[in-house]
């Protein structure tokens, strides 16, 4: 079994100009310093219809939601960073969830979510750093049987928190990212095992 862990990493806004995006694509260095095997996905790339389970029924689950199920299958953990709605997480977010969570032909239930780790980040325009919706992010993908590790990351006054190659400017706010990033992969590597 190979040592190197593949981390998926994403945002929960499909949105071109998330900030949310721009957090974890700020992440991978820290994840791949640390060993990781990096791969970042954009949920603009997957349209996914509304969860219905009579699309289900009458046509099956969609291949864009295989895709995706085949992309979690084969990761060993995953970096999320959550946009705050309304102090939730977005409706494109739980909706791909929902579909990820239906069990295909020859397939055990949660498949793709079973025992997988996660480590939670945020980022918002306020001053909170979008820190309400991760309680919400933590027990949704913990009623899937993940691993959610303890530490995460609100990152606040977002718009100003990057230069212009993306990466954050604050020492304290990367040292705070790297430390999520390095228990990510250390617990990854752990329960691979």
């Amino acid at each position: 079994m190979s040592d190197t862990i593949k981390i998926v990493v994403f945002s929960g806004s499909s949105r071109a100009g998330s900030i949310n995006k721009k957090l974890v694509k700020a992440s991978i260095p820290f994840l791949e310093e640390f060993g990781a095997e990096v791969q970042l996905l954009d949920m603009k790339e997957y349209q996914l219809p509304i969860f219905d389970e009579d699309i289900e029924k009458n046509e099956g689950i969609p291949k864009v939601v295989c895709d995706l199920k085949e992309i979690f299958i084969n990761a060993d953990g995953f970096l999320i960073s959550s946009p705050e709605y309304n102090g939730f997480f977005s409706g494109s977010f739980k909706n791909m969830i929902d579909w990820l969570s239906r069990p295909l032909d020859g397939h055990p239930p949660l498949d793709c979510f079973l025992g997988k780790t996660v480590a939670l980040l945020a980022a918002s325009p306020g001053g909170l750093g979008g820190v309400r919706v991760l309680p919400h992010v933590r027990h949704l993908l913990s009623n899937l049987q993940m691993h959610v590790i303890p530490g995460q990351f609100g990152l606040g006054n977002a718009y100003a928190a990057f230069d212009e190659s993306g990466m954050l400017v604050d020492v304290k706010q990367k040292e705070s990212v790297s430390k999520i990033c390095k228990s990510l992969v250390e617990i990854t590597q752990v329960l691979k095992k």
